[in-house]
């Protein structure tokens, strides 16, 4: 019997946007055995008797469509409640929940947390009440482009995700790397390697590694740079960005950089799409645009106008954003006023600017293209 999510790829094959790739098929056929279990769980006796049924880990190459399948796999997924969210605000979310659980009062853990349960009552520890309330959030949790690079997450994954399992949560992730690669080299990386033991154990690892990377393809079909600002441009640059989402939904995305939070209307997995007054006429910096390019792949920015002397400061703020997007083999797609070196062509440090211009050149080609990460 073909299940939800290979029914939602066959229609994509058949209204031509995407080709036959096997290892795609074979990742939609283990989404498909978890939704057959899903739906064998009664939901009536989830709360009683929990249970955490066998996830899947799709990992590959990026461009090669794990999003959009867990995207089609959760869209059908016969379970509620479900979350499917980019691992890095989850872990945030989990870091600010166990900041509550050790700084807060009582009465901060009541609202936070809820009553503790009977039949297990909380000690000082925060992992029992954070998983407690993670799991009433998500029987179902999808995680999109999971990567450990932080100790601090490291250091916790592993008694986190064994109480979540033990409330009955079911893991899907993406990652461009195997389980065995992850938080590779990290400090302390002998107390990660249970973790990855237990993912081995609850998860169905499949690689998706077909040989094409499809977001590769439509950049080079489309190109890079959309000018000047007119409708023309502009329906081209917005085929692209739904184009590159390949039909999943998209998100707000949130980021904490030292304490302060930066929010964008407007992003699906690795990809964020921003106004260019929104990254370089508020007051950012090089550690900003760094937090940027550790959590996106791709940046799509609209509205770059032509900078005059008067807008040096959204010049220079410009060319930080192109050096770290550059440095961390990051794709970008801009819809501007003119060609990259016409930007900012007369005003304090404009000399310096052709850099950021040439830069900019650089990445709109092929090979930029081919080589990005």
């Amino acid at each position: 019997m073909v299940g939800p999510t290979q029914k939602a790829l066959e229609s994509r094959l058949a209204e031509g946007s995407l080709q036959v790739d096997e290892s795609q098929l074979h990742a939609a056929e283990a989404l498909d055995r978890l939704a057959a279990d899903l739906r064998s769980v009664s939901p009536a006796l989830w709360p009683f008797s929990p249970k955490s049924l066998r996830g899947v880990y799709l990992f590959g190459p990026v461009g090669r469509g794990k999003s959009m399948l867990m995207d089609m796999f959760f869209a059908a997924a016969p379970i509620t409640p479900k979350l499917r969210v980019h691992f890095q605000p989850f872990m945030a979310q989990v870091h600010a929940l166990i900041g509550v659980w050790r700084s807060g009062d009582a009465a901060a853990r009541r609202t936070t947390f809820g009553a503790a349960p009977i039949f297990r009552p909380w000690g000082d520890d925060p992992i029992a009440p954070v998983a407690d309330r993670l799991a009433r959030q998500a029987r179902l949790l999808c995680f999109d482009e999971f990567e450990v690079v932080d100790i601090a997450d490291a250091m916790i994954l592993g008694r986190l995700f064994d109480a979540l399992f033990e409330r009955g949560v079911t893991l899907v992730a993406t990652s461009n790397r195997p389980p065995g690669g992850l938080y590779e080299d990290g400090l302390n990386r002998q107390l990660f390697l249970p973790f990855i033991t237990m993912l081995k154990a609850r998860l169905e690892i499949v690689e998706v590694a077909g040989r094409r990377d499809y977001r590769i393809d439509r950049l080079r079909a489309a190109g890079t740079w959309f000018a000047p600002l007119e409708a023309a441009a502009r329906a081209r640059f917005d085929a692209l960005w739904d184009d590159m989402k390949a039909g999943a939904t998209e998100a707000p995305a949130k980021i904490e950089v030292l304490g302060r939070l930066l929010s964008f209307p407007r992003s699906c997995g690795g990809l964020l799409r921003a106004e260019f007054a929104a990254l370089c006429a508020q007051p950012l910096g090089s550690r900003d645009y760094l937090a940027l390019t550790a959590r996106f792949h791709t940046l799509f920015i609209e509205s770059v106008p032509r900078l005059g002397p008067e807008r040096r400061d959204e010049a220079r703020r410009l060319g930080l954003l192109v050096d770290a997007l550059y440095e961390a083999r990051a794709r970008l797609v801009i819809l501007a006023e003119d060609e990259p070196d016409r930007l900012y062509p007369a005003g304090e440090r404009s000399f310096e600017f052709q850099r950021a211009a040439s830069r900019l050149e650089e990445m709109r080609s092929a090979i930029w293209l081919d080589s990005a990460r």
